[in-house]
């Protein structure tokens, strides 16, 4: 039974910690080993009502919204991932930015140009700061 004990635990892994949790966790486990008791039963063989069971079982998204358990958001994942959005786009825009000075320089020192492709480029880092901001 280590392997239905393995699914609930895999099921509930995203639900935050709580009593509900583990009391829920505790009856479903109990509703699975039964399932397969019965289906060994019937003739059926251990793995074979184990699969069985548990593929009846599905999944615990209609459960948990009914019991009012709430899974925990992906702000994280998305507020960490908006961070390395915006240090790639300002280090990108740096090597850009600098490439533009030295070919500026290098070509055509006499005239300054550079500065208006580093106002197109700064649109970049500057769009991804808010985005990060808004899951800050």
């Amino acid at each position: 039974m280590i392997k239905i004990k393995d699914h609930v635990e895999e099921l509930f892994k995203n639900v935050p910690d709580s009593e509900e949790k583990n009391t829920l966790k505790q009856e479903i486990f109990q509703n699975l080993e039964e399932k397969v008791y019965d289906l060994m039963e019937q003739g059926k063989e251990e793995e074979d009502a184990i699969n069985k069971a548990i593929v009846e079982f599905g999944n615990i998204e209609e459960l948990t919204s009914e019991l009012g358990i709430s899974k925990p958001k992906n702000k994280d994942k998305k507020k960490a991932k908006a961070k390395n959005n915006l240090s790639f786009s300002i280090w990108g825009s740096l090597l850009i930015i600098g490439l533009m000075i030295f070919i500026n320089f290098y070509h055509s020192p006499s005239t300054i140009w550079f500065v208006y492709p580093t106002f197109a480029v700064l649109w970049w880092p500057l769009a991804l700061f808010y985005q990060w901001l808004k899951w800050k």
